[in-house]
């Protein structure tokens, strides 16, 4: 779900998938045809919105836009998204997971900043919980035994110089639950190939996947991160990344399988086209 090229898990499916092309659509309206960008990474730790899903995962994506008018940009994308080894820890066994993104946006460039519309359906193949020997790991939950999912957001993105504001909120029309998220970032030019780039984030929750005696409305997770984007070529761009999710109210008790603050890192390969 879903992490710059995939700003949340380089996720970066998430700030998420949305942010991603809203950044390749920005750039597009000036092009006559349609451009877009192909990755491919690894996670050590698949997080999302604050929940942990599944560790050692390898994923691949692509992200297309489309000037429809000035300044309006059309933005499809796809992502997937495994595991190849999750085990879960006290005996509890070896975790299937997977999981299908498709995206649709529509971004306006206006002169304050650039703003979103974004629908994402997500098809969990294993469940929201995934799987353990055939089995849902969700324990009969409604919101973690879900196989599909569908939500509508609207994203800002707002530039101060090297410095971007991102806003988005996102209703989940499957289990009618509210995310919401606040995030910064500030990139810093080593070179001509290569940036730092540090990253904060913060989500807040309102009846969005929440059992286990988490707080049904609350915050949900800071995420801190640093990416490194290295332009190894005019089209191919490297980035390595390390971040830490600290859990939250909504999330206290669900992120079970794994430490509530755990530092985690990845790779991603993009090509633009």
């Amino acid at each position: 779900m879903k992490t710059l090229s995939r700003l949340s898990n380089v996720s970066i499916l998430t700030c998420t998938a949305a942010l991603s092309s809203m950044a390749s659509a920005q750039t597009a309206t000036t092009e006559p045809w349609i451009t877009g960008s192909a990755s491919a990474g690894f996670d050590s730790s698949y997080y999302f919105r604050g929940l942990w899903f599944s560790n050692n995962n390898f994923w691949g994506g692509v992200n297309l836009s489309a000037p429809l008018a000035d300044k309006l940009t059309l933005g499809l994308g796809a992502l997937y998204t495994e595991t190849v080894d999750t085990n879960i820890s006290g005996g509890g066994g070896d975790l299937d997971y997977s999981e299908m993104d498709l995206v649709a946006s529509l971004s306006y460039e206006h002169d304050f900043a650039t703003f979103g519309l974004v629908v994402t359906n997500y098809h969990f193949f294993e469940t929201f919980s995934g799987e353990i020997d055939g089995a849902s790991n969700g324990g009969g939950i409604y919101d973690a035994e879900v196989k599909n999912a569908l939500d509508v957001g609207l994203t800002m993105v707002k530039g101060f110089g090297d410095f971007n504001l991102y806003l988005g909120s996102w209703f989940d029309t499957k289990i009618d639950g509210w995310y919401f998220e606040a995030g910064v970032d500030y990139t810093y030019e080593v070179n001509d190939k290569l940036s730092l780039v540090p990253v904060v984030q913060m989500g807040y929750a309102i009846d969005y996947y929440t059992n286990n005696g988490s707080d049904e409305e609350g915050l949900t997770h800071i995420r801190t991160a640093l990416t490194a984007p290295y332009k190894a070529t005019d089209s191919v761009t490297v980035t390595p990344y390390i971040a830490c999710n600290f859990g939250l109210e909504t999330r206290k008790n669900l992120n079970v399988n794994e430490t509530r603050d755990d530092v985690y890192g990845g790779v991603s390969v993009t090509y633009a086209f």
